[in-house]
């Protein structure tokens, strides 16, 4: 049995990022914690090293008696490791749960939901509130570059939180967001996504009213403007005022124009450049309206975007070789592959149009291996100057026949090391190279920069 007056903690499922950020969290908060995963890589390994917190790979070792165990919902039923806990007589939570009832209670949480942005919007907005002076407290779902980690207990009740609408753990099918105690809420958008636990968009669209429920009577929801599911959602039920953000003239209070904001009717200002993409202004704009709720006046907020240095893995220039730039993005989903090309295609259009927009996709999100929108990835492409698409001969559908109507522009190499070789022999001065995975891409994105340069210095 565990003892409740002791403060240690194993967490199951450490190395993702979520799990791994409430690690340091609980570790700021004092508790020995420790965990295991069946592997870990940077730059999760790296920020637990440095937390002095233990990581071991063994997914069957015993668990420890002492210490509460923390589930990931990576864990599946039929883990060995679940059943030794089942069997014995821990104490057992999901880390969402973990996390709501040790450490959101008693904090003022600015939370961040939607299909596409919850990293980049929940970056930016913690980015803002430290900008002001708030120091707040945040766990994201990547690493903002202003602050070098993707979680800290900050050193006010202010807490920014990325809210993933995907399932909690084995034993606890709810969205993870349900356990969160939003004060604010953003919901940047909502598309059919996560379709291994989602049957369809309106069970989704029932996670977000639940999560409506939860935002007191004072609080605040900032939500896209023309969203059918969101404006579905909020007809379940929704007893906070809302402010709809947008760019048709129906948004109000904010409302994007170009590259301006205005509020209330009155125009406050532009974006700075540093907020590359429509979708990152839209993004922006949700923080600032949240911000606002929080405290921190409009054109304050809107000073501290001139500063955001992004996050790892969102647009992300990784370095350039041989007269190539190469980018890191996230994107894994048609309408987020879209918006970021265009933003690509902003970068390239300052540059007077030099170079082409090679555009590599990886398939390895659950919905993506699918092909539940394998109709409509030609469309999502067709920005593009040349396609690269990973295709494993695992794949149920074939991307072949999906995106026949690119035409020679796409090539469909079946493994990295042949994505490689096709994208070194493709490759010429001034192209931009933009990679998008949501996984590791098996590193990709270096080995290209490495090819380029071993290239360029081959005589």
């Amino acid at each position: 049995m565990v003892d409740g007056s002791l403060k240690k903690i194993h967490i199951l499922g450490i190395a993702g990022t979520f799990m791994g950020s409430l690690a340091q969290l609980a570790r700021q908060m004092g508790y020995a914690v420790s965990g295991r995963d069946h592997a870990i890589y940077p730059p999760m390994s790296d920020q637990l090293a440095l937390a002095g917190i233990p990581v071991e790979t063994d997914m069957d070792a015993p668990l420890p008696e002492d210490a509460e165990i923390i589930v990931g919902n990576v864990m599946r039923r039929d883990m060995p490791v679940i059943n030794q806990l089942l069997s014995g007589f821990y104490r057992y939570r999901s880390g969402p749960q973990w996390l709501g009832e040790e450490l959101l209670r008693d904090r003022f949480v600015l939370a961040v939901a939607g299909t596409h942005g919850k990293t980049t919007t929940s970056a930016l907005l913690a980015w803002i509130l430290e900008s002001a002076g708030m120091a707040p407290g945040f766990l994201i779902g990547g690493v903002p570059a202003n602050f070098g980690v993707s979680a800290r207990l900050g050193d006010t009740p202010f807490f920014v939180i990325e809210a993933d609408e995907y399932d909690t753990a084995f034993f606890d099918k709810r969205s993870k967001f349900l356990h969160y105690r939003p004060r604010g809420a953003v919901l940047n958008n909502l598309e059919y996504d996560h379709a291994d636990i989602f049957p369809d968009l309106a069970a989704i669209e029932r996670q977000f009213a639940h999560f409506l429920r939860l935002v007191p009577n004072q609080g605040l929801v900032v939500m896209a403007d023309e969203t059918a599911a969101l404006e579905r959602a909020v007809a379940q039920g929704c007893w906070a005022p809302i402010e709809r953000f947008g760019g048709a003239e129906s948004a109000r209070p904010w409302r994007l124009v170009d590259h301006a904001i205005w509020l209330d009717g009155l125009k406050i200002g532009e974006f700075p450049p540093n907020i590359m993409g429509r979708h990152n202004r839209m993004n922006a704009l949700a923080a600032l309206a949240l911000a606002r709720f929080a405290g921190v006046p409009a054109e304050l907020g809107l000073a501290a975007l001139a500063s955001f240095a992004g996050v790892a893995r969102r647009l992300q220039n990784r370095g350039s070789a041989d007269g190539v730039t190469v980018y890191d993005d996230f994107a894994h989903h048609p309408t987020a592959i879209v918006e970021t090309i265009a933003a690509m295609r902003e970068l390239l259009a300052a540059r007077a149009g030099q170079g082409r927009l090679i555009v590599v996709v990886d398939p390895r999100s659950n919905t993506m291996r699918a092909g539940v929108h394998a109709d409509v990835l030609a469309d999502a492409l067709q920005g593009a100057d040349q396609v690269v698409f990973h295709s494993p001969a695992n794949l149920p559908w074939s991307p072949m026949q999906s995106l026949a109507a690119l035409g020679e522009r796409v090539s469909f190499p079946q493994t990295v090391d042949a994505v490689l070789s096709t994208l070194v022999a493709m490759c010429r001065a001034d192209d931009v190279v933009l990679v998008m995975s949501n996984g590791s891409f098996d590193g990709l994105h270096q080995r290209l920069l490495d090819a380029l340069t071993a290239r360029q210095s081959t005589p």
